[in-house]
């Protein structure tokens, strides 16, 4: 593998409910479909992407917030765990990152510590998908600081349509201070329901919206039980049922995200 043509993202909005833990899940289980290695990292501290991966951390094992408190002592292979899954892995998350918080608000060069931690991963991997808080905080902006590109769900609803506006000025105000490489690859429609008109409503704002419609991607994340069912058994519906919608639209947001910066 090329180490240049690693990709890291983000996969960020500052409102919670939008399927951000569950895009990062089965995004990075479908790259693996692809023949791509992935691997995520749990930077929110309700460790879903963790648990939803199957993994049960013993207790005083490395976690990210280790990783990202004091990196120098740790080898890599102490904190990267691999899934059940070939080519997926993942840096694990507790809650203890939640003190993370607190413990670096003095610190110098506080808001590099993810980037610095995870300095020489790119040479293992295709992909490396971040899952983010639901909120702005300083976990985010060490997330925003590391990746080069941001992947954002938005539920086709139009409370999550009307939050957009507000992160894309966060990812501004960090490319012009922190991170001048950071920028959007796309927006993925999520949750959506063709039957109800508040979707199609929002489906549609979201591809013409002059701020937003050429971020779009073409693929859909629809509604779909089979993914609730899948993640009630901590496994990503793309290994859960192949018959199922969630297989399906996000296979092809996986090929549609490789394809769409000129990755191959």
């Amino acid at each position: 593998m090329n180490s240049n043509k690693m990709r890291c993202i983000a996969v960020a909005n500052e409102k919670g409910g939008v399927g951000k833990t569950v895009t990062v899940i089965n995004l990075g289980a479908a790259i693996t479909l692809e023949n791509r290695s992935a691997l995520i990292v749990d930077m929110d501290p309700q460790a879903n992407a963790t648990k939803g991966l199957g993994i049960d951390l013993p207790e005083n094992a490395p976690s990210v917030y280790d990783l990202i408190m004091d990196s120098k002592s740790l080898k890599r292979d102490d904190v990267v765990l691999n899934t059940r899954w070939e080519n997926l892995d993942i840096i694990p998350s507790t809650v203890d990152l939640s003190g993370a918080e607190v413990e670096l608000v003095d610190e110098e060069g506080r808001e590099n510590r993810l980037k610095e931690a995870l300095v020489g991963l790119d040479l293992d991997y295709d992909f490396i998908l971040i899952d983010t808080p639901p909120s702005l905080s300083l976990l985010t902006v060490n997330v925003f600081a590391t990746a080069k590109e941001v992947l954002i769900p938005c539920q086709t609803h139009p409370y999550a349509f009307a939050a957009l506006d507000e992160l894309f000025d966060t990812i501004a105000a960090i490319r012009e201070g922190i991170n001048p490489d950071l920028h959007v690859s796309g927006i993925v429609a999520t949750l959506f329901d063709k039957r109800t008109r508040v979707g199609r409503k929002v489906l549609n704002q979201l591809q013409s919206d002059m701020r937003y419609r050429d971020l779009m991607f073409n693929t859909v994340i629809r509604h779909n039980t089979t993914i609730a069912e899948s993640a009630d058994v901590r496994k990503p519906v793309v290994f859960f049922r192949k018959s199922s919608f969630g297989y399906i639209d996000y296979n092809d947001l996986a090929e549609e995200l490789i394809a769409k910066t000129g990755f191959s």
